[in-house]
């Protein structure tokens, strides 16, 4: 299996050698999950977090103008709410119902 890259530019401006992100939380946990390592509780929660509160990507993490992208650890999830539906990203529904701490009638994986 391929190597997935870490991240990738996503702006026409100068931004910082991606080297220099190496000790961000973004950077450290694409590379642990390139190397085959598994996402802690606390790396999910962190990272469902962070996919579902930015305004750029679903499935990746803005940082520095760079994408950090989680495509392949990430699932679609289906939540109803208060009578609503809406969409989520996150690597499992722990993460997900950590994230949202509210009152959640259903989570609806979505198969691609």
């Amino acid at each position: 299996m391929k190597s997935k890259a870490i991240a990738t530019k996503f702006v026409s401006h100068d931004v910082p050698n991606l080297q220099s992100l190496e000790h961000s939380k973004a950077y450290q946990l694409r590379e642990k999950v390139n190397n085959g390592q598994k996402p802690n509780r606390e790396e999910k929660n962190w990272l469902a977090e962070q996919v579902n509160r930015n305004a750029y990507f679903k499935k990746a993490i803005p940082l520095m103008g760079y994408r950090f992208s989680f495509e392949d650890v990430l699932k679609t999830f289906l939540v109803k709410q208060y009578g609503d539906w809406h969409e989520y990203n996150a690597p499992d529904k722990t993460s997900l119902r950590a994230m949202l701490y509210e009152k959640i009638d259903r989570i609806v994986e979505v198969s691609d």
